[in-house]
């Protein structure tokens, strides 16, 4: 089973399943729920790689507008994380330590969802490097 289907299978396997159910004959039950997940799996194969056909088209694209969305967010998530870790700790630690305990301190940021759009941002490209690792991926 490689990657893809290991990813679509969880999802697609019940409703395949589940109309596989109506058919009474089990051979060609069988037959037909194989049938069904391969043409699903190739649907899906085709889908991803239309989005990379357009993600790639975007990404050449002259506009800052149109190229330049994806490392917007990209530094979006590095600038709240690095003020999160690193600009808003020391500066209240300078403003403590130059005035004291009345000091007014730079607000905290919500961190959760910067995470979580820099998790999903990098685990798209770590299963990248990862598929490529284990000679998975296909060159096209």
């Amino acid at each position: 089973m490689n990657l893809l289907e290991g990813i679509v299978r969880p999802i697609i396997g019940p409703v395949v399943e589940r109309l596989a159910n109506l058919i009474p004959d089990p051979q060609a039950r069988a037959k037909a729920k194989e049938e069904m997940e391969r043409e699903l799996l190739r649907a899906w194969a085709a889908a991803n790689a239309a989005q990379t056909e357009i993600n790639r088209t975007e990404a050449a694209h002259k506009s800052l507008f149109v190229a330049g969305w994806r490392p917007a967010i990209g530094w979006v998530c590095a600038a709240g994380i690095a003020y999160a870790f690193i600009v808003q700790p020391l500066t209240n630690w300078v403003l403590l330590l130059t005035y004291g305990p009345e000091a007014v301190q730079l607000p905290s940021l919500e961190t959760g969802p910067i995470f979580g759009l820099a998790t999903s941002m990098l685990g798209l490209a770590g299963l990248r490097s990862w598929e490529k690792s284990r000679g998975v991926a296909r060159e096209q």
